[in-house]
């Protein structure tokens, strides 16, 4: 007679509040699921269209179209004299705006999105907003090759300072990823998360120096107002950004480093608002 065999049950339980799995365990796991991680990309994309041209050209064709508005908003009803620089300027900082953008938007989503992977496989959930910042990052890097276009059309300054982009690049999306995580868990607890999210995202668009080179504001504006904008999180950011791409020189180092904190002050605080609850998500959803 032969031996019945019996699956194994596996018994899920919360890591308990404030407390996090076995990290080094955990990113093993996550390790040895990165090709999951790379066709759930794919998937994305193709869930968008991006494998056709018309989808490909509407990725790009989004930001241009809103930088193109607030160029003609400037150039053509302020009367100002900036020509295709400052447009170029617009492209690079909504580009690199819309990078994170996206990130966080799709990955706020991306738990109550997966809810079908959640609750039929072990995968560790951290899965889902990577992916999702794995898809803004496809996003973007296309739109990188059409900026470099504009920027030397534009006869904007190359040199050996372009070599600190892709520590930039690095930094933000450190930095998306904890932002992911983190919305992507807020999500789960309070669903009006993505109704009021596009909201912040706008709001935070206009305060960031996108639309604006940071040395530009107004002197009479209060001290208060401008300590509050260089609190924000895309400053150092986006100001090394322009740095290379419009001054032609290595950002400055305290900007640098300010970035840096902030990229890992919010994957610090993402990944365990993320990994501690992350248990619970089967039940939340």
């Amino acid at each position: 007679m032969m031996a019945r065999t019996q699956a194994p049950v596996y018994v899920y339980e919360p890591h308990g509040t404030h407390r996090l799995p076995v990290l080094g365990t955990y990113l093993r796991r996550l390790w040895g699921r990165r090709a999951f991680l790379y066709y759930q990309a794919r998937a994305d994309l193709k869930a968008r269209h991006f494998d056709t041209w018309f989808g490909q050209l509407w990725v790009l064709l989004n930001p241009m179209l809103l930088a193109s508005v607030y160029w003609l908003l400037v150039t053509v009803i302020r009367g100002s004299s900036r020509g295709l620089g400052f447009l170029t300027f617009l492209f690079g900082g909504l580009f690199t705006f819309y990078y994170t953008r996206n990130s966080i938007g799709t990955g706020a989503k991306s738990v109550v999105g997966g809810v079908g992977l959640i609750t039929n496989t072990t995968m560790p959930r951290a899965l889902l907003p990577l992916s999702s910042v794995l898809t803004a990052l496809m996003l973007y890097i296309p739109t990188l090759l059409v900026y470099a276009v504009f920027h030397v059309l534009a006869d904007l300054p190359v040199g050996p300072q372009m070599l600190g982009l892709p520590l930039i690049v690095a930094l933000l999306t450190v930095f998306n990823v904890g932002l992911a995580m983190l919305f992507g868990t807020l999500t789960v607890y309070f669903r009006d998360t993505s109704a009021f999210l596009p909201y912040l995202l706008r709001i935070w668009l206009y305060v960031s120096p996108v639309l604006y080179r940071f040395d530009e504001i107004p002197s009479g504006i209060s001290d208060v107002i401008v300590t509050i904008l260089k609190i924000n999180p895309m400053y150092p950011m986006l100001e090394s950004w322009h740095q290379i791409l419009s001054d032609g020189r290595w950002p400055d180092q305290g900007l640098l480093g300010l970035s840096a904190l902030w990229a890992f002050a919010c994957l610090v605080v993402g990944m365990w608002v993320f990994l501690a609850r992350e248990r619970e998500f089967a039940v939340r959803i």
